[in-house]
Parts: C-alpha cells; sequence; structure tokens
C-alpha cells in the first residue's frame, strides 16, 4: 500500500512556533501531526529592535525537532513561514541564515505583511467559505486585517498589535493600550464598512478568550472552530477579561495559563474593534495562516469543493459500505422535505453521505459511536449547528432513543424545527437501511412520500416492488409507523406503480 502524501509547515511566530503535518491533499486538511512550543522570540523587539537571544536559542534546538519528526514521517515540501516578529527584528535575516544551515533542504519563507494576511484570510476562508466581514488574526507581533467577502479577500493591514508588542509598547498599562489601539484602527477606514457584518477572529490569544467564554457557559460543545456569540456577548467578554487583575483572571474557569499576560491585551483589542466597525457577531476560527498555506497547495478543482460535502464525502469512502448508495439516499429522502431551503438542502445531503459511517462498529455501540464521531470530528467546514444536526440524525438513524443523555449535547445546540427535522431525517434513513441492506438496488425497489393535506387526511406513503427483494415485514412496519407518526401522518404501504 503506498505511503500517503504528506506535507508539512512550521509557523514560527513572535510568541510560539507549531510544527502541523497534513495528510493528502483533499478539501479539509487533515492533520495528523501537530506539536507547539512557547519562543517568546518577540519578547523584548520593541525596545531592542532585535530577536530574543534565548528564544532564538530555543528556536534552533526545536526546528531541529520539527524538521527531524517531518522528515521521519516523510513529508515534503517542509517550508517555515516566519512572520512579524522575524520579518521586523535587525537581526532577522542573520537568524535566518543561520536556521538555514541547520536545516538542509527546507524552505523558509520571511512572510511580508500583506503575504501573512492573504494566507490568513484563504485558512479562513477554508472553512467558512461564506465569510462576509473582517478577519483579525492576532499574534505576539502583529494584527493582520482583512477585508473578506464573496469568497475572497480585498484589502488587508498589518498593525504593530499584536498581544507582546502591544504589551511593551503600553508598558503594561492597559489604559495606555486602549489608546495605542484606538489610533491604529483610526488609520483603517474601511473598518466602517464592516458594519452589520462578522468578526473573524483567528490566533491563539483569540481561541483562549473563546474558551473562558465556553467555560463560563458550561457550553455544551468545547470546540473553538465556527463558535459564535453576538456582538454585546463580546464586548462584555472583551470588557471583563481587559478589566481583570491577574488573580482574577487566574480564578477563571477555562483560562489557560501561559495565556493570562497576553489575554488582557487581546481583550483590549477585540474591544476596541467592535466599536470601530460595529459588528453583528464575533466567530472564532481554529483555521488560518497554516490552512491558508495548505490550501494553496490543493488543485483549484478540489479548492471548490463545499468543505462540508466534502467531509462527508470522504466519511462515505473510508468507512462506508457502498458509494453509491449516498446519492440515492438524496432522492429517496427528498420528497419528505417539500420548499427545502438550500442550506437545509446540504445539510440533508451531508447526513445521507455520512449515514452509514457506523457500519464496521459493535452493533451495541453504533448509535454513540457514530454520534461522538460526527460531533467531535475535527473536519473545519462544520458550524457548531450543522454538528449537532448531523450527529442526532445519524445517531438515530442507528435507532438510538430519542431520549438517551448523550444525545442532550446535540440538542442544546438546536432549536425545535432543527431538532425536529433531524429525528425525521434520521428516522427515514433508518427505514431505508432496513429496507435496502444498505444498498442501492434495493432502495431502487421502493419509495416513500407524503400524500394527501396535513394535518388532517395526510399520509405517509411507501410503496414497495416486491420483485425486487423488499417487502413490509415487522421492523419495516414499526420504523414507518414512527416516522409517519413524527411527520404527523399515517403510516401506509402499497405496491410499486
Amino acid at each position: 500500500m503506498p505511503f500517503p502524501p504528506r506535507c508539512a509547515v512550521v509557523d514560527l511566530g513572535s510568541n510560539s512556533v507549531r510544527l502541523v503535518v497534513y495528510e493528502g491533499l483533499g478539501r479539509n486538511p487533515v492533520a495528523v501531526f501537530n506539536e507547539k512550543a512557547v519562543l517568546r522570540l518577540g519578547r523584548g523587539l520593541q525596545s531592542t529592535g532585535r530577536l530574543n537571544a534565548e528564544g532564538m536559542e530555543l528556536a534552533f534546538t526545536v526546528l531541529h525537532r520539527y524538521h527531524a519528526v517531518a522528515r521521519a514521517m516523510r513529508a515534503d515540501p517542509i517550508e517555515v513561514l516566519a512572520t512579524a516578529a522575524v520579518r521586523d527584528a535587525a537581526n532577522g535575516p542573520e537568524f535566518v541564515a543561520a536556521l538555514g544551515k541547520r536545516l538542509p533542504g527546507v524552505a523558509i519563507h520571511v512572510l511580508s505583511g500583506p503575504e501573512e494576511a492573504e494566507c490568513s484570510a484563504l485558512g479562513v476562508l477554508c472553512g467558512i467559505p461564506d465569510a462576509d466581514g473582517i478577519l483579525a488574526d492576532i499574534g505576539g507581533g502583529s494584527l493582520e486585517l482583512v477585508r473578506i467577502t464573496g469568497g475572497g479577500h480585498a484589502g488587508a493591514r498589518t498593525l504593530g498589535l499584536g498581544v507582546i508588542r502591544l504589551s511593551e509598547r503600553a508598558g503594561g498599562d492597559i489604559d495606555r493600550a486602549r489608546a495605542l489601539v484606538d489610533a491604529d484602527l483610526a488609520a483603517v477606514p474601511w473598518l466602517a464598512e464592516a458594519e452589520g457584518r462578522d468578526l473573524y477572529l483567528v490566533g491563539g490569544a483569540w481561541r483562549a478568550l473563546a474558551r473562558v467564554h465556553m467555560a463560563q457557559l458550561a457550553y455544551p460543545l468545547q470546540m473553538v472552530h465556527q463558535y459564535a456569540i453576538g456582538r454585546e456577548e463580546a464586548r462584555e467578554l472583551a470588557t471583563m477579561i481587559a478589566g481583570a487583575g491577574r488573580r482574577a483572571l487566574e480564578r477563571l474557569p477555562g483560562i489557560p495559563r501561559r495565556r493570562i499576560e497576553d489575554l488582557p491585551f487581546a481583550a483590549v483589542v477585540l474591544r476596541r474593534l467592535l466599536r470601530a466597525a460595529s459588528l453583528r457577531r464575533v466567530v472564532f476560527s481554529a483555521s488560518g495562516l497554516r490552512e491558508g498555506w495548505y490550501l494553496r497547495r490543493v488543485s483549484g478543482d478540489v479548492r471548490a469543493e463545499d468543505p462540508l460535502l466534502a467531509a462527508a464525502r470522504h466519511y462515505a469512502h473510508f468507512l462506508g459500505r457502498d458509494p453509491a448508495l449516498p446519492p440515492a439516499l438524496i432522492a429517496w429522502t427528498a420528497p419528505l422535505f417539500p420548499d427545502e431551503a438550500p442550506d437545509a438542502a446540504r445539510l440533508r445531503a451531508a447526513a445521507c453521505w455520512m449515514s452509514d459511517l457506523g457500519s464496521h462498529d459493535h452493533p451495541e455501540f453504533r448509535a454513540e459511536q457514530a454520534f461522538l464521531r460526527v460531533f467531535r470530528q475535527p473536519g473545519i467546514g462544520l458550524d457548531h449547528h450543522a454538528r449537532a444536526f448531523l450527529a442526532l440524525a445519524v445517531a438515530l438513524r442507528y435507532e438510538a432513543d430519542p431520549d438517551t443523555p448523550f444525545l442532550r449535547p446535540a440538542r442544546a445546540l438546536l432549536d425545535v424545527a432543527g431538532a425536529h427535522r433531524a429525528e425525521v431525517l434520521g428516522m427515514a434513513l433508518r427505514l431505508a437501511y432496513t429496507l435496502s441492506a444498505g444498498t442501492p438496488d434495493l432502495l431502487a425497489g421502493t419509495s416513500l412520500r407524503p400524500e394527501g393535506g396535513r394535518p388532517e387526511g395526510g399520509r405517509l406513503v411507501l410503496r414497495l416492488d416486491e420483485m425486487r427483494g423488499v417487502f413490509g415485514g415487522e421492523s419495516v412496519l414499526r420504523r414507518l409507523d414512527r416516522l409517519a407518526q413524527a411527520m404527523g401522518l399515517e403510516a401506509t404501504t402499497l405496491p410499486s406503480e
């Protein structure tokens, strides 16, 4: 069996360095290795103009390891992306030259501000193709701001508002930091054009803020990517973090201890951004610079794919039994959802693609295992609503008890209408698999559609062609009745026309 293609990127920032090894060249980046080290390479840069000496020595050691790991994992290419600290430091070229001697054959690319902003924008669009608003990527040395609209980006600015640099510019004073942020943001006139749109936050300091907010709410899905909160919630969070002392921050649930020094300055930047741009909502993204680098490597056709459906098809390919079945299920379930909105149809299609992912699991645990696999999957193309909807539908396809405790996190993320739709779809898929044994040939001998008016007089009609090996046995009739009841219809079976 051939070894899968892999590529590796090292993100060398002002605060930390991270190696990520990706496998394959599909629409969704699949990270098979991810390791981070804190270097504080940019500490003192504001006052000295030079990279931190201790950080440089540590960087040589850490990157030597990263090079060895990437080579051992057969990654090709391996590339180092250096950002604000290295590009701004007087001894940056000297550091890059010394690093190059220690990493033979490895490309070391010092990103300009616009290049860094472009990579970050591509990374956000990799996971959220319909993003519309402002991207803010915060690091230790800089803040990249990018306008995102229509699946692309237009206009970018790099500001010296990374958490380390802002702290040093302000002498550790939050009030002074606030004035500095306001002055820098005033030089970006197009921020005001984003009123009523979304703010997409990329960077470790932002993610730490999201974790604090999740912990405070006891949020049912501890996953930062595509976690979204309203403008007022974000403003209150930023105000609270910026005004809290160190001891108060240490007592907060969910706060990463290594981020305690940085968080008040990240919070100040967030608070002033919300004010400058009058944004309606904040969306946290775990997809940024590294995913943008990855996306540049995939073909244009792959890049154009819907990331949600690409992830669903990936599951069908590796875990399903028949790749021809999901398209048949998409057509078979369509009559149950007349006047379906495009986003709802997309979710239904994804559920059909994912509906056989438990086929190789132990029968006693299929429902829960399938639920957890979908709900917590690493794919970046799923927002939290989609995860909840798909996980609930797939669990019910495996006939999970609708009231079982492991479904509660998904139900907490769905409104009544969304949960009901997932239930109907899950029950319909269960019926389809019972009829077809997971094969498109047998499914073709059946059809299911509501007929007549609702709520009175309507019926759910299952038509069967018994000559093709399908019949209305006890299990079929039981599942049909359950589905019809959920839809407020009477169940009926008839021979095929």
